[in-house]
């Protein structure tokens, strides 16, 4: 039989996991896998179960939050071989899970496991750290990781936006020198997203027009700093419908980005305090970590360009000479 290692978070949401167990541990059994469960016990467990020991398996799951996916994708970024990895979301907003279509019901989850194709997805590197969707700095990218648990618990999605709007109006913007694809952009703004997803913060329509998770490409936006708490509120109830325009946001694709700023930024990965840096890179690794997911017409569509773009290498590729 196939060897499946499952590290969950326990503490995840509302610990729905906890109950769901028995039947995610049976749905992977029945799909033909020796089960081994991991429940995380402290920060990083996770990340350092899986880059221990995921070459002894032929699949990893790992079911929480993002900040859970992040650290299973740090572990899978540590193997020699790709290393397919399940994600049965258990959090309060599960961005990724949303990105992707990925059902919030653990069983429903698991069974597309089992059941699912591959998709090699986009991966971000920040200053040597991996992130999996998004990384950002200024109004709001803290929320997530300082809103308390136990009020995520209770009152889930609900607990970020009552933080957000408790702050909004202590925010400032920062000075910052951007630069990409040889071009310069300097200004100041409050926040900036540098993001491979559709959902951040539970919005859906903040990133929605031409993101491609495997095209090695992220989507960048720059909020440029409102005169006063007020604008604030109508740029970023614009910025959630969408409504980028060029006097108050900056918008465009690339592989790699830096960001230098006179004063240390805090940032954020994927909803996880990233540290406090003057000068960041951001580098997109295509097509770096192998999730397993519901097999639909949009991933077959998709791997079926793959897998004529990798022809298309093979037959433009010439023999050696002699």
């Amino acid at each position: 039989m196939k060897k499946l290692l499952f590290v969950y978070n326990p503490q995840a949401g509302k610990g729905t996991v906890r109950s769901n167990l028995s039947d995610i541990i049976d749905i992977f059994t029945k799909g033909g896998y020796t089960v081994t469960a991991h429940p995380t016990q402290a920060p990083m467990d996770g990340f350092n179960e899986i880059k221990n020991n995921a070459g002894n398996y032929d699949l990893v799951v790992t079911s929480g939050g993002d900040g859970t996916l992040s650290e299973a994708v740090k572990g899978i970024m540590m193997q020699p071989e790709k290393i397919p990895l399940g994600y049965i979301p258990a959090g309060s907003t599960n961005d990724f899970a949303s990105s992707m279509g990925i059902s919030t019901k653990m069983s429903v989850a698991a069974q597309d496991i089992v059941d699912g194709v591959y998709f090699d997805y986009d991966v971000g590197e920040f200053n040597g750290q991996y992130y999996v969707y998004v990384a950002g700095f200024g109004a709001f990218t803290d929320v997530s990781y300082e809103t308390p648990q136990n009020a995520k618990n209770i009152f889930g999605h609900a607990a970020y936006i009552a933080e957000a709007i408790k702050r909004l109006p202590t925010y400032t913007g920062y000075e910052m020198t951007v630069e990409h694809d040889g071009e310069v952009i300097k200004g100041n703004f409050i926040l900036g997203l540098v993001s491979n997803t559709v959902s951040i913060g539970g919005m859906k329509k903040l990133i929605s027009e031409g993101v491609c998770f495997d095209d090695g490409l992220f989507e960048v936006i720059l909020v440029k700093t409102p005169a006063n708490p007020l604008m604030l509120q109508s740029l970023l109830a614009d910025a959630a419908l969408n409504k980028l325009t060029e006097k108050n946001f900056v918008q465009f694709k690339t592989s790699r980005v830096t960001f230098t700023s006179d004063c240390n930024v805090s940032w954020t990965l994927d909803g996880e305090a990233g540290g406090s840096h003057r000068r960041v890179e951001i580098v997109n690794h295509k097509q770096a970590v192998r999730f397993v997911v519901k097999p639909d017409d949009k991933t077959a569509e998709q791997q079926l360009i793959n897998a004529i773009d990798t022809a298309s290498q093979l037959m433009d590729t010439k023999p050696d000479e002699g």
